[in-house]
């Protein structure tokens, strides 16, 4: 039963990734926009006047691209791990621990990717915590993600198969 627990925790962390993905890249003005609004440091006041606000379209660019592949990689690379997983769960402990590889290395990207992307480049480097309008829809999430993220990975690589 415990397996079958870790497959679908990890399950749900490939449907994070891929939902969250599949939104960023339907609503990529959306994305761009979110990605603006932080680079530009514009939602907070003397934000835009900082010397590290920026509106350059490639650093825009690059940071929603950032976001978009990285919950892909990481949903794609969970979603295979489950699989694995799945195909493995009858299995003896280190066949099981194996097949975990791909899930844990998925949740990695994603933590990778909340942890360097909100938390270290947005709320560090832009100073997003600043931001009214910008702390509580999207530093907060990140962090709840990353955390229930890292929740996941830990209890899922925890040997006790």
């Amino acid at each position: 039963m415990l397996r079958i627990m870790k497959i679908l925790l990890i399950l749900s962390v490939a449907l994070w990734g891929l939902l969250g993905a599949f939104g960023n890249l339907t609503d990529w003005s959306g994305t761009i926009g979110a990605v603006s609004a932080t680079t530009s440091m514009s939602t907070f006041e003397g934000g835009g006047d900082n010397w590290r606000a920026t509106t350059n379209p490639a650093v825009i660019f690059a940071g929603a691209l950032f976001i978009m592949l990285s919950k892909a990689v990481a949903g794609g690379m969970c979603l295979l791990g489950a699989l694995r997983m799945w195909t493995a769960r009858a299995d003896d402990a280190a066949v099981f621990a194996k097949a975990k590889i791909f899930a844990l290395a998925g949740c990695a990207v994603a933590v990778f990717m909340l942890f360097v992307g909100f938390s270290v480049i947005a709320e560090g480097w832009f100073e997003l915590w600043r931001s009214d309008a910008m702390h509580a829809p999207v530093l907060a999430p990140a962090f709840r993600y990353g955390g229930m993220i890292a929740l996941i990975a830990l209890f899922v690589g925890a040997k006790n198969e």
